[in-house]
């Protein structure tokens, strides 16, 4: 093994973005909400990402592995992170037409990076960068997808802030989408690290540190969902059991000495009644009478 603590590190982010990835996942499955379908493919991009970086570093750089790394985790990711704040606070239809442009984005960032010559011999043992092999053209996608793709999470932070203030609206909210720009920050700043100093462990543990503080807001955002879910509809009460009519006390009397109904219909006697009846003696009744 090559560099064992590199590798440790970046398979335990793998094994952590596929449990989370499955998690969200599965509530999305239940749910079906936009934003967490777009954080599941995140979180798989991450996993791709952290396992082309612990194959780096167990048994050294090539080609195909270091173009897998460069596609799915310096220049796809975070603009499908960002997706799903655009679903989560711009609704369904600003999602959907983000999300065609993220996928054209992606696809022809696929075409670039897997076309683009290297400029100089790839280094075997180290983490090289972007900057040293690639022409500036794969250089410019990575730049302005995680410089979106970070702009549109940060902005989605601020509003989130603002509206609660504003509205005074649920706090899950805010620190559902506040931990994700942090998240987002902090995998920057792996970046960084790797680019300026050259740190390949620090990369993966800021790479590690990152996806979880993300995930937490993941987690958060999930619980405002569930709290909402009560309020759309009501419990509908039982309807009350059927009872047989009630028979009134006139209606009782009535049956009981038989008198005459009401509808002209004849009575046992044959006897006739003022309204057309018969009673049962052949006496005229106490009306007539």
């Amino acid at each position: 093994m090559r560099h064992p603590l590199e590798t440790s590190v970046a398979v335990a982010a793998a094994v952590v973005g596929v449990a989370f990835g499955l998690s969200t996942l599965e509530r999305w499955l239940r749910a079906r909400r936009p934003h967490e379908l777009a954080w599941s493919a995140a979180l798989a991009m991450f996993a791709v990402a952290a396992s082309a970086l612990a194959y780096g570093a167990q048994a050294g750089w090539s080609g195909p592995v270091f173009r897998v790394f460069y596609l799915f985790g310096a220049i796809a990711d975070v603009p499908v992170l960002a997706l799903g704040t655009v679903y989560l606070l711009g609704g369904r239809r600003a999602g959907n037409i983000t999300a065609i442009g993220v996928a054209l984005v992606c696809a022809f960032a696929a075409g670039v990076v897997v076309m683009a010559p290297f400029r100089a011999p790839l280094p075997v043992n180290e983490l090289v960068q972007g900057s040293k092999v690639f022409d500036p053209l794969p250089r410019v996608l990575a730049a302005v997808a995680s410089a979106g793709g970070a702009a549109t999470i940060l902005a989605g932070a601020v509003w989130s802030a603002w509206r609660v203030r504003r509205s005074h609206g649920q706090r899950r909210l805010l620190w559902s989408n506040g931990l994700i720009a942090v998240g987002t920050l902090v995998l920057g700043a792996s970046g960084t690290l790797n680019s300026v100093f050259g740190a390949m462990t620090a990369f993966g543990v800021t790479l590690l540190a990152g996806i979880t503080v993300i995930f937490a807001g993941f987690l958060v955002a999930a619980g405002s969902g569930r709290r909402r879910a009560p309020a759309a509809g009501r419990a509908v009460e039982p309807a009350p059991p059927w009872e047989p009519p009630v028979r009134s006390a006139r209606s009782a009397s009535q049956a009981q000495s038989g008198a005459p109904s009401q509808s002209g219909a004849p009575s046992p006697s044959g006897a006739p009644s003022p309204s057309g009846a018969q009673v049962q003696s052949g006496a005229p009744s106490e009306v007539s009478a």
